[in-house]
């Protein structure tokens, strides 16, 4: 079976890239999500990327014709009727994810594979709510996923190899380098790596220790790197970082601090990152793009 429509599950920040990616690579894509204003503001965020997509690819035709595949709804059965692939790219939360499986699994069709986006859960904690296991494995997506084109793909114990490589295949047809992980790890390749550090700016703001653009600097500096950890939580927004310190605060009560900063002092005010404009930097132009930024005070 070869993928020919697809449903995108989440019209956030990185739903609605994977949405208009698969659309550009020449997909039809339903987009789904659980209300008419989650559904427009997803439309915002994705007619926002034609104009992302044509100068990337230098090419205003095909980013054109990539909006006219693509369609909304906040009915799931709408949404999922007739698709090959479902990719589900919602909150990062436990409870959701599940309850989502679970709704879906009763109006796609069998033959339908599903997918999850989520940064550091494991297919094998939905699994059993899918109701087909053995075509359910993980397809995750780094942020600006035009420009930064991994797809980190994962299965469970119980999904066949050979859904495996169908999703490989996707990847690679939607312009994606595929890495095929040998077993389940949470957070892929990817966010082993990013988590623990974006987790050490955190910490070290969270406990006053040094500022964000503080942080950010001597990382630069120190490493060459072209952003620090705050200028990487910007791309990402606030919503998946806060979901995640608050879940580790069962264990941990350092991660409820992170969790707690992170909501009074960019969330509830609305700073969350370079889709609102503002974060720990304000954009189009954040100060840590500035040559100045380097240099000496």
């Amino acid at each position: 079976m070869d993928f020919k429509k697809i449903m995108v599950a989440g019209s956030g920040v990185l739903g609605s890239q994977i949405a208009f990616q698969s659309a550009f690579f020449g997909y039809n894509v339903s987009v789904y999500d659980i209300n008419d204003d989650a559904i427009q503001a997803g439309k915002e965020r994705i007619t926002k990327l034609k104009t992302v997509y044509a100068n990337f690819f230098k090419n205003e035709e095909k980013a054109e014709v990539a909006l006219g595949r693509l369609s909304f709804s906040s009915d799931i059965a709408v949404a999922s009727n007739d698709v090959d692939l479902v990719i589900e790219a919602v909150p990062e939360r436990v409870d959701i994810k599940q309850d989502f499986y679970q709704k879906l699994a009763a109006v796609a069709s069998e033959q339908t594979v599903f997918v999850s986006n989520s940064s550091t859960m494991l297919p094998s904690q939905f699994a059993e709510f899918t109701g087909r296991p053995e075509k359910f494995l993980a397809l995750h997506f780094a942020n600006s996923i035009w420009q930064n084109n991994t797809a980190e793909i994962m299965g469970h114990p119980g999904t066949d190899s050979k859904y495996v490589e169908k999703v490989t295949d996707f990847a690679r047809s939607i312009g994606m380098v595929p890495f095929v992980l040998k077993k389940e790890q949470p957070g892929y390749i990817l966010n082993t790596l990013l988590v623990p550090f974006l987790n050490a700016g955190l910490t070290l703001w969270a406990n006053d220790i040094a500022e964000p653009h503080t942080i950010d600097k001597n990382w630069m500096i120190s490493t060459g790197s072209p952003r620090g950890p705050f200028a990487i939580l910007d791309v990402i927004g606030m919503e998946t970082p806060y979901n995640l310190n608050r879940a580790r605060a069962e264990l941990d009560p350092a991660y409820g601090e992170i969790a707690d900063k992170l909501k009074s002092e960019m969330i509830d005010k609305g700073k969350m990152g370079i889709a609102t404009g503002e974060g720990f930097y304000k954009y189009p132009n954040p100060e840590y793009a500035d040559p100045n930024f380097l240099k000496q005070n």
